[in-house]
């Protein structure tokens, strides 16, 4: 019942001024039409015929009203002739005047009444016409006003405008521009989102479920000492649930809870962004206890004086500085939690970072297999999908794939298994949905020569084959020579996931991916531009090996890498120029000998990769199945990775 009465009060016409405004104008109308003679049902006619009138001697009254109008009255023997039957008046209102019997403007008055008065001479009449000037006061009053009534409603309605309004609320014009643009969340606006639909995360989960907590029970941490924390830091790659999180904290605290984005603060007018976060804390303060979310803080919050080029008043910096003073200032703010999100958590300004304001850094990383499984369990809740689907299956099939990455996954798969005119969405459906996430668009209408199919075969062959013989290479999935988005041809990998990598490890993947090359080098004694991927691969994977990891013996246990940016606007290199030519001369070294390894493995496996190439030739899509035909089982065993302590 309660419901029902509230849809009433929804449905009923809310007041709007515009309607008085009608009211007045209809009124205004009214008393013109009634005020006038448009009550009056006379006949018109014209000149011509009135002056038969006159000559039959009908006419016993004519009134010039303005110069311009007659009105002529009938004698009451006139009146009962046929000819004038339909001339008799008909009155809407009541009147005790007698109205005329015809209307009609003629042109020019002097002529007009020059010919009135032959007539009455030529007839012997009696008739003399009474001239009246007719003025409407009220008419003439409101026709003065119109113009500044005109400039009056332009005024009110620019100045509404600029205002926001009746519903802009603030912030969106010009007189608010200070104004704060967070959309508040409140127990007025249901967020539906919960940690139950936060699959994975479970560190960072229980660091924002402690600060519900202790926003819904405060006593349970205060009565032995504890305070609240100032701030949270959300930091993490794009896609693994930081606003997801921040969106669970909106539904699951029942606080107020105030979110904007770090660009909501940036404006063209100088001091726009100090005063809208003097504003949003002063209604978080209002409405305390509550929560303020600031989604890619990176925005206001990068590190002051690092950029050489900015000016002496720099916007941003003053914004950064209001933010710092409200956050833990001299005027220190209670029960007003910041929660932010980035994922260039190295760029921020490090007092921004210190204890105090954002206490706790929370690392949201890409999930891990078992984290997969439970994305995925979350993502197929819509979906009207198999009844065995091995979820396992596609956890493993997704390696470094984040929360957003298998929700697309999941939404391509229901799209994909629709085209094809399935009742439900199968495991088939998903691996094409990967394949086209990873790869692209298939472009089977391509035109290629046979020439070049051939070459595209034999490079992809090369890749398998390396990749099978190395122990540590990634193990192979699939290999194809359909074209697809940019590459003429593919082959999907099952890397393992490592948290440490060793030189062995990196070597073996880099040897794998020069293998397509040396395979066009091995069987046609020449190398072409389709190796352009793998060579950014290697050459990214080598130089990290010798300037970020320290792995190489020659440059030795150092390290080139800044971890805090602080070198970004730096226009020197941090080593000599001799130095510079011992990394330039050993990630070099580094690549040929992985490619000379590869040629190697591939000129003493030269009959099965001929084999492999053919039969991939023949199908243009082989699987793991295929290679097992021709090399045999992999001999290597894939460690076992621990899970996680209980």
């Amino acid at each position: 019942m309660a419901n029902d009465k509230k849809k009433i009060k929804e449905n009923k016409p809310k007041f709007n001024p515009y309607w008085i405004y009608g009211i007045a104008l209809a009124i205004f109308i009214g008393f013109q039409i009634f005020n006038s003679n448009g009550f009056e049902d006379g006949s018109t006619t014209n000149p011509t015929e009135f002056f038969k009138f006159v000559e039959n001697g009908d006419v016993d009254k004519v009134e010039i009203v303005n110069r311009r109008l007659a009105k002529v009255y009938l004698t009451k023997e006139a009146e009962e002739k046929d000819i004038h039957k339909k001339s008799k008046p008909n009155t809407l209102l009541p009147t005790s005047t007698k109205l005329p019997n015809y209307t009609f403007e003629f042109g020019e008055l002097e002529i007009f009444q020059n010919k009135l008065n032959k007539v009455i001479e030529e007839n012997h009449l009696k008739l003399e016409p009474v001239y009246i000037t007719e003025e409407n006061h009220l008419t003439d009053f409101l026709l003065g006003l119109l113009p500044f009534i005109l400039l009056i409603g332009v005024w009110i309605f620019i100045m509404r405008r600029m205002s926001g309004g009746a519903g802009g609320g603030a912030g969106g014009q010009i007189f608010n521009i200070g104004k704060s643009k967070a959309k508040l969340f409140d127990q007025n606006t249901e967020v539906k989102t919960t940690f139950k639909d936060v699959a994975g995360l479970e560190g960072a989960k229980e660091e924002v479920q402690e600060i519900v907590d202790f926003l819904k029970f405060p006593e349970k941490y205060t009565t032995l000492g504890g305070k609240i924390p100032k701030g949270a830091l959300l930091v993490g790659p794009p896609g693994t649930g930081k606003t997801l999180l921040a969106r669970a904290v909106a539904g699951e605290a029942k606080v107020p809870f105030f979110s904007l984005s770090g660009s909501d603060f940036v404006e063209m007018f100088v001091g726009v962004g100090a005063s809208r976060v003097r504003d949003l804390f002063k209604q978080a303060k209002e409405k305390s206890p509550s929560i303020i979310f600031i989604d890619e803080i990176d925005a206001i919050g990068r590190a002051r004086g690092k950029n050489a080029m900015s000016g002496s008043n720099d916007e941003r910096e003053n914004t950064l500085n209001q933010l710092l003073t409200e956050m833990d200032g001299f005027g220190t703010n209670t029960n007003v939690i910041v929660i932010a999100a980035t994922n260039r958590a190295d760029i921020l300004d490090k007092a921004l970072m210190r204890a105090g304001r954002f206490d706790r850094q929370i690392f949201v990383d890409l999930p891990d297999i078992r984290e997969r499984k439970e994305i995925f369990e979350v993502h197929l809740r819509p979906l009207k999908k198999e009844k065995d689907l091995d979820l396992d299956f596609l956890s493993r099939q997704t390696p470094g794939f984040s929360g957003a990455d298998i929700a697309n996954v999941c939404n391509e798969a229901a799209l994909i298994a629709a085209r094809n005119g399935k009742k439900f969405v199968d495991k088939q459906d998903f691996l094409d949905a990967v394949d086209r996430i990873i790869g692209g668009l298939e472009k089977k209408n391509k035109i290629i020569t046979p020439s070049e199919k051939k070459a595209v075969a034999y490079h992809e062959a090369g890749h398998a084959t390396v990749s099978w013989m190395l122990e540590h290479a990634a193990p192979l999935v699939k290999v194809t020579i359909v074209p697809r988005g940019r590459s003429l041809g593919a082959a999907w990998y099952l890397p393992e996931e490592r948290l440490i990598v060793h030189p062995e490890q990196m070597l073996d993947e880099m040897c794998a991916a020069l293998g397509g090359r040396a395979a066009e080098k091995v069987m046609f004694n020449k190398i072409s531009t389709g190796a352009l991927s793998d060579l950014e691969k290697v050459t990214k994977q080598a130089r990290a090996m010798v300037t970020i990891y320290g792995l190489s013996d020659k440059v030795g246990n150092l390290t080139y890498y800044d971890s805090s940016g602080q070198n970004e606007y730096g226009f020197t290199k941090p080593y000599s120029e001799k130095t510079a030519e011992l990394i330039d001369k050993e990630i070099s070294d580094i690549i040929e000998n992985q490619y000379q390894r590869a040629i190697k493995l591939l000129e003493d496996n030269k009959d099965k990769l001929i084999e492999l190439a053919e039969v991939l030739l023949e199908k243009e899509v082989i699987f793991k199945d295929n290679l097992e035909k021709i090399f045999g089982s992999r001999p290597f065993i894939v460690e076992d990775r621990e899970g996680p302590a209980k």
